[in-house]
């Protein structure tokens, strides 16, 4: 069983769209072995970016990512990582497929609604990050 990590992002808790996030997921036969809403800090937010942080956008992102509440998910299933990041379309949100979570909700190619693990060894870190082994209940 995979498992991945998925976030709401703060536009999308503005937007109201966590129920329809969440809701998308348990349709395409992914559960959520644990969830929550937190607030970041900005050292906690440069900490789980912290790949980014020569990347010009890294202040940019990380400013958005502490300006309010996130929901983050422990996604599991089989297939998982691809089948999240399918659900969530192309980071650009111009480039993403219709009936994704990104072209419906997304407005900016850095605000866009959600964000997924990229592979395996990516996800046990960001879960790692946000979960600790007591939190997670596998299903």
């Amino acid at each position: 069983m995979e498992r991945t990590l998925s976030i709401i992002k703060p536009d999308g808790v503005r937007k109201n769209v966590i129920g329809e996030v969440i809701k998308r997921f348990e349709t395409n036969g992914i559960k959520i072995a644990a969830m929550k809403m937190i607030h970041l800090t900005k050292p906690q937010a440069e900490g789980f970016y912290a790949v980014h942080k020569e990347r010009p956008f890294f202040g940019s992102l990380t400013d958005f990512m502490t300006s309010g509440p996130i929901v983050v998910m422990a996604l599991e299933g089989e297939g998982v990582i691809a089948k999240n990041r399918k659900l969530m379309g192309a980071t650009n949100f111009k480039e993403a497929e219709e009936g994704t979570i990104r072209k419906e909700y997304a407005t900016d190619i850095e605000q866009n609604v959600v964000h997924g693990s990229d592979a395996p060894e990516t996800a046990a870190f960001e879960i790692g990050y946000f979960f600790n082994d007591l939190e997670i209940q596998a299903r």
